[in-house]
């Protein structure tokens, strides 16, 4: 279990993760941009899937405020293809298949769904600055209404 938490003003851990195009994608590539980075647990799943169009649909506004978006998740790149073309998602999905960065960012531990205890990803997100500082970290997140909220707490 991964008992790691960040907090605002800590340096993002880095990462390079091979995104839904097989290519990879170092987080280090991103700098001097403003970077969101979302966990999420499965690629195609309903709560999942509105959380994605929900960035989908305010990647203008992201960007326009210097906001790039990056999804990650346990699933294979391919699994990740299907996801972005069948959603026409625009921005990266990256797999992390043995969690390494899940952990990393806390973004993976115990969990309680009805009743029983088991270890999953914890949906989060983290706004970092242009030289991958946190500027926000968000546990627990709910899919629904997420990004609306993450919108207004950010002033955009």
């Amino acid at each position: 279990m991964s008992d790691v938490r960040l907090d605002s003003g800590v340096k993002a851990p880095a990462f390079t993760l091979q995104n839904q195009n097989d290519k990879a994608v170092p987080l280090s590539s991103l700098a001097g941009k403003k970077v969101i980075v979302y966990f999420y647990p499965a690629a195609a799943t309903p709560g999942c899937t509105k959380e994605a169009c929900d960035f989908e649909e305010s990647l203008n506004v992201f960007a326009a405020a210097g906001y790039a978006v990056l999804g990650v998740s346990p699933d294979k790149p391919a699994k990740l293809l299907k996801f972005a073309k069948d959603q026409d998602l625009h921005f990266d999905l990256l797999s992390d298949e043995d969690l390494g960065v899940h952990k990393a960012y806390g973004a993976y531990g115990l969990k309680k769904m009805y009743g029983r205890e088991y270890e999953g990803v914890l949906r989060s997100t983290f706004v970092l600055d242009e030289k991958g500082v946190v500027e926000l970290a968000l546990y627990n997140v709910k899919a629904t209404g997420h990004v609306a909220m993450l919108r207004t707490q950010l002033g955009i």
